[in-house]
């Protein structure tokens, strides 16, 4: 059988049936259950006054606070605030002093809490939090399995404008691909640059980078348009932690040896800032020696990568003059049409020296072409026929 469960009330209930029977003294029934027999007699006379009722818990609050705020103060702090409804505490304060320099003012903390009690302090927006996969714990054991890019800290040159350098690197060999000066850390600036990487060393397994635009956005998974075109080629994105730079350690400590060569103090425009950034980038691939290479030089350590940027079997998105979109992807089969022979996607493999983009010229088809900020088009000649794979 349970043991039967007894609430307080249930005991006070018990304690007044024994003191109306009155079996036994009221002192042996309060010792019964353990209470004195100030308590007991309170409870008698609730009982008597209000019935069941009485024997409810009571308001501990004292009806009057001796250290409280008056009222004349309150309205004098609340009428500042009406006046300025943008200053804080402590300018109220130095105003209330200022005004009534013989009234005895409360302290700021008790100045805040007046102000919140009567709703003149806009509760404060709660920023959402956005999942993260946590720290990235992949190692760099070789050449190209993981590239780090950052935008170092910007800073004006001489001319006033603003310069964000992109860095590039390989985060084994610490071989700097490319340092380049930028207005701003914009997805059209960015993109070209890991377009000419990738055709120039090959694809990575991986990219590391911080949470910044254009690396990561706040949408779903943290995917940005850059990130997203990574994917496509086969390229995984892995973000570090936010507010946590040291897990991008090794990319950082070459931003302080950026910064302290190129940058203390800066150059006179963007031109001669990149001329700067050039010639660190070679002497630091190939003269400065690396400690944790053994002394070795980047340049002597890295190899280009084994997977050229022509073999992804990457999806392209090509937006034509209707504002209709239509995706294809290496192996020539279309995701709103029919797919495209055999023949044709063996004539456009063989015909892959001919590519426009290669030669930078613009025709006027390639003029009228908008191409979705996701990936760049891959656009071929082929018998003086444009094809957009």
């Amino acid at each position: 059988m349970p043991w039967s469960l007894t609430s307080p009330m249930d005991q006070k209930m018990l304690f007044l049936t024994d003191c109306v029977r009155e079996l036994i003294p009221i002192a042996e029934s309060c010792r019964r259950y353990g209470i004195s027999r100030k308590t007991g007699y309170k409870w008698i006379e609730r009982f008597k006054e209000h019935g069941s009722q009485g024997l409810l818990d009571r308001s501990r609050r004292p009806h009057h606070l001796v250290r409280s705020t008056p009222q004349e103060i309150i309205e004098r702090i609340l009428e500042a605030r009406h006046h300025h409804p943008n200053w804080g505490a402590k300018k109220l304060l130095w105003l209330l002093a200022k005004q009534f320099p013989g009234m005895s003012l409360p302290p700021r903390s008790t100045v805040c809490d007046i102000l919140k009690r009567y709703g003149l302090v806009p509760p404060i927006r709660k920023r959402r939090r956005l999942d993260h996969p946590g720290r990235p714990m992949t190692p760099m054991i070789a050449p190209n399995e993981i590239w780090t890019a950052d935008y170092k800290g910007h800073f004006k040159t001489v001319d006033g404008l603003y310069c964000y350098p992109l860095t590039v690197a390989d985060g084994f060999s610490r071989y700097l691909f490319d340092v380049r000066a930028f207005l701003s850390p914009a997805h059209e600036f960015t993109q070209p640059v890991f377009e000419r990487l990738f055709q120039e060393y090959g694809l990575p397994k991986m990219i590391r980078t911080d949470n910044g635009a254009p690396f990561a956005t706040t949408a779903i998974g943290r995917l940005s348009r850059l990130s997203v075109w990574w994917v496509r080629l086969g390229i995984f994105p892995e973000l570090i932690e936010p507010a946590h730079p040291e897990q991008n350690g090794r990319h950082e400590r070459m931003h302080r040896t950026l910064k302290a060569e190129t940058v203390r103090p800066p150059a006179a425009d963007k031109q001669k800032q990149q001329d700067r950034f050039d010639d660190f980038r070679q002497r630091y691939n190939h003269e400065r020696p690396h400690e944790s290479l053994g002394q070795q030089t980047p340049a002597s350590v890295y190899q280009p990568s084994g997977t050229p940027s022509g073999s992804a079997s990457a999806m392209f998105w090509v937006r034509n003059t209707s504002g209709s979109r239509r995706s294809t992807t290496g192996s020539g089969r279309s995701s709103s049409g029919p797919s495209v022979s055999g023949a044709l996607t063996n004539e456009i493999q063989r015909s892959r020296t001919t590519a426009v983009e290669n030669t930078g010229k613009m025709c006027y088809l390639c003029l009228r072409t908008k191409m979705s900020p996701i990936s760049p088009v891959v656009h071929y000649v082929i018998n003086h026929k444009h094809i957009f794979i």
